[in-house]
């Protein structure tokens, strides 16, 4: 009798440690309802190689989200770490390689850098009185800034001794992982055990109470700013290092899941609370969501939705779980605290649920799957460009006629992105892989990847450098520059003033459409170049660039864009000059471009027929997946479209 009791009372104080930690944590609870829930949704979520997978996209968000909690923890907050790690990575390259300076001496440049930009953002808001968003929101323009002048907007490849970095240990332990976590237990020590640590806490919780203590406020801001920097330059080198080179466009928007992870790892923006295990389940939480959802063919649209419901749900637990504290620490009657504490654990299953319910419908509702036994994965650089949009329902088109089951994913220009969903791929186990890179350099670790896995890869409209490709799909951007320098000079006669509306800085297609059109215009020495701007293939960029750069050339007579989203953009710009003064040609030969050639206001797009790009890209990598022989390179046709054909395109 008293062995029964024994056991009933240990089962019930396991029970009610178990969910005592679930209550006390309330995104290590969402955190557990996730990877449930995947491991439902999805047989290939919980193996091996995936969580690892996991561990490796979650590294470079959790490093930088340690320095952020520091500035969190203290009321402060850092939105320059993402350009301040690109910043650095580049330091690191361009003094590396450009410059001949010893590898071990570039880190610590690439160290100091970081330190540097945080020493900055601290006396900005010590001394000189800016809140922390102003000063650091500064600091990102600054820091992106100089790392697009030192690279030129190119990216610069990554010295091989570093590069290490990204790889594994024992070909199966990456090393970003145990990055992360040497950075996450410096965090924690840092936080729990020194006086920096408990001067963050004080300084979040009261600021005008430590300084009344004795803390000198300004000198302790300039440490956990620096701090900051410090982290940010870390997680710059490891992301660089899986990429093996230097992006000037690298981690873009990674300030936003930083700070996503330190609020949703139980920080307050409001400061005085926050630690290191709940940054790095923040961290995991994303890294989590963005995996699964790949792994069940959401859609790319999709995804956006279910990760900002997901992150609301995951912070709604923790405050639930906070509410629940407050309540059973009161002295109360026994019964009154039970009756709360049940209705607590009711609250956090019903949000719990919720979690689960929000991926479960959406992954039904967007999954891609057609119960075929062939899956081919498409990742592109950006759904956020009709070009791609186009070459997006080209392949579908193609995979549904073919009874294919074609997931595709949207690599938002980010380089690092784009690696991660080709390793979901590989991991996930497709048939065959669809790259549209952001980078040419980039794409060749992940490619490489694919290739040891034994999953054929074509490439589509960029080829990948240093990996095997079974084909590269793609119209000749190069050529089709050529052909726009020819279209309008021919039309401006051989002279007059032009300006170039440049694309991204760093992508592959700015810079081949940009030196095709250079080399063109070499045949037409009356014709001259008086101004390139980048306009990052956007449409209102586009309007904005033209019409600053009409202050200063009011005599040009034509612009050439290197794609029809910014020549459409320059078109609003030059109103009625538009067609009959100055005459514009774009680049891709989309819907709107060719209207716009209808209409006159646009002289000419080069037309490179996205769909069929798309449709032939799933057709070359349905026969590579079955072990067909498929040409290495697939040209399609690139035609200059001007009013006298439109009728052919329209």
């Amino acid at each position: 009798m008293a062995t029964d009791t024994l056991k009933s009372t240990t089962g019930a104080s396991a029970a009610s440690t178990v969910r005592r930690i679930l209550l006390d944590n309330g995104a290590l609870s969402a955190l557990v309802v996730l990877v449930v829930a995947m491991s439902l949704l999805s047989g290939d979520f919980l193996t091996t190689q995936n969580l690892l997978n996991v561990g490796v996209q979650a590294a470079v968000t959790a490093i930088l989200a340690f320095g952020v909690t520091f500035v969190i923890v203290s009321a402060g907050i850092d939105l320059s770490v993402g350009s301040v790690a690109a910043l650095s990575a580049t330091v690191l390259a361009w003094t590396a390689t450009s410059e001949g300076v010893p590898v071990w001496i570039a880190v610590i440049l690439a160290v100091a850098t970081g330190i540097a930009c945080g020493l900055v953002n601290g006396a900005l808001v010590s001394y000189g009185k800016l809140p922390p968003f102003i000063a650091t929101l500064a600091m990102l323009s600054i820091g992106r800034g100089l790392s697009l002048v030192i690279s030129q907007g190119s990216p610069i490849p990554f010295p091989e001794s570093v590069s290490v970095l990204g790889d594994t240990l024992g070909g199966w332990l990456p090393v970003p992982v145990l990055v992360m976590v040497v950075m996450g237990l410096l965090t924690a020590l840092v936080l729990g055990r020194t006086y920096i640590g408990r001067s963050m806490y004080a300084i979040g919780g009261n600021e005008e109470a430590a300084r009344l203590s004795g803390l000198r406020v300004k000198r302790q801001k300039l440490v956990i700013y620096a701090l900051s920097g410090l982290f940010a330059a870390v997680a710059g080198i490891v992301l660089a290092s899986r990429l093996v080179s230097a992006q000037p466009q690298a981690a873009q928007g990674y300030e936003l899941d930083a700070i996503a992870a330190v609020v949703i790892g139980g920080a307050s923006l409001a400061g005085g609370v926050g630690k290191a295990s709940g940054t790095l389940i923040g961290a995991l939480i994303l890294a989590v969501l963005r995996n699964g959802l790949n792994l069940l063919s959401v859609s790319a649209f999709w995804q956006q939705v279910v990760i900002g419901v997901v992150i609301a749900l995951a912070v709604l637990l923790d405050t639930l779980r906070r509410r629940a504290g407050g309540g059973s620490a009161a002295p109360a009657a026994a019964s009154g605290a039970s009756g709360n504490g049940r209705k607590s654990a009711a609250k956090l299953g019903i949000a719990a649920v919720c979690v689960a319910l929000v991926v479960a419908g959406v992954s039904y509702f967007n999954s891609g799957s057609s119960g075929t036994t062939t899956k081919i994965g498409m990742s592109l650089s950006t759904l956020n460009n009709p070009f791609f949009v186009q070459m997006k329902a080209g392949a579908q088109a193609e995979a549904k006629d073919a009874g294919i089951d074609l997931t595709v994913t949207d690599a938002q220009n980010d380089a690092s992105q784009q690696a991660n969903q080709l390793q979901n791929f590989t991991g996930e186990g497709v048939k065959s892989i669809i790259v549209n890179p952001v980078d040419s350099d980039a794409a060749g670790p992940a490619v490489r990847a694919a290739n040891k896995a034994g999953i054929p890869v074509v490439a589509a409209d960029r080829g990948v450098n240093k990996a095997d490709t079974a084909a590269l799909v793609a119209s000749d951007n190069v050529a089709g520059g050529k052909l726009a320098a020819k279209a309008l000079a021919e039309k401006l006669g051989g002279k007059g003033e032009i300006v170039v509306l440049q694309g991204t800085a760093g992508t592959s297609a700015s810079r081949e459409r940009g030196s095709g059109f250079a080399e063109g215009l070499r045949a037409y020495p009356g014709i001259k170049v008086v101004a390139r701007q980048p306009a990052d293939f956007d449409r209102t960029k586009g309007l904005d660039v033209m019409t600053n750069l009409l202050q200063s050339n009011p005599r040009i007579t034509g612009v050439f864009a290197e794609n029809d989203e910014m020549a459409l953009g320059a078109v609003k710009a030059l109103g009625g000059k538009a067609g009959k003064s100055v005459h514009v040609v774009g680049f891709d030969g989309t819907p709107d471009g060719i209207k716009a050639v209808g209409a006159g206001t646009l002289y000419a797009s080069v037309a490179q027929q996205p769909r069929e790009l798309g449709k032939i890209a799933v057709r070359n990598a349905v026969e590579a997946a079955q072990g067909k022989k498929v040409d290495s390179v697939v040209k399609v046709p690139v035609k200059v479209v001007t009013k006298k054909n439109v009728a052919d395109f329209s």
